[in-house]
């Protein structure tokens, strides 16, 4: 029985390591200031709620929320970089496995997501 202690957390890491290496061949995650330097060349996606959303955004993003991705991803283009955002970055990661099924490939994540964001945002109401 002792064998359980072991393998739920060696599981678990083996899933981690997993999911990151599949998440860096798919979804580039870019510093601040890489994000900053292409995100006015590329479609700028909030991947947040919309409540999240309309207490402050980076200046010119869209809001499309994870939650409705599978029913809007046709307002993304496919022949253009698609740089996107969510609160810490694990919902863009949710959200660049759901596009690149539907065929969107040039997908980036701003690390640490809008909480560690420190440029231009428009405030909420």
């Amino acid at each position: 029985m002792e064998w359980i202690f072991w393998a739920l957390p060696a599981a678990i890491i083996v899933y981690m390591i997993v999911a990151g290496l599949y998440q860096r061949r798919h979804l580039k995650t870019l510093t601040e200031e890489e994000f900053r330097s292409g995100y006015r060349k590329a479609q700028l996606i909030d991947v947040r709620e919309q409540k999240e959303y309309d207490n402050g955004h980076i200046l010119g993003a869209r809001n499309i929320p994870l939650s409705q991705l599978r029913m809007r991803h046709k307002e993304i283009r496919n022949d253009q970089p698609v740089y996107m955002y969510c609160e810490s970055g694990m919902r863009t990661v949710r959200a660049a496995n759901v596009l690149r099924k539907k065929g969107i490939k040039d997908l980036y994540n701003l690390k640490g997501g809008f909480k560690k964001w420190n440029g231009k945002v428009k405030k909420g109401k």
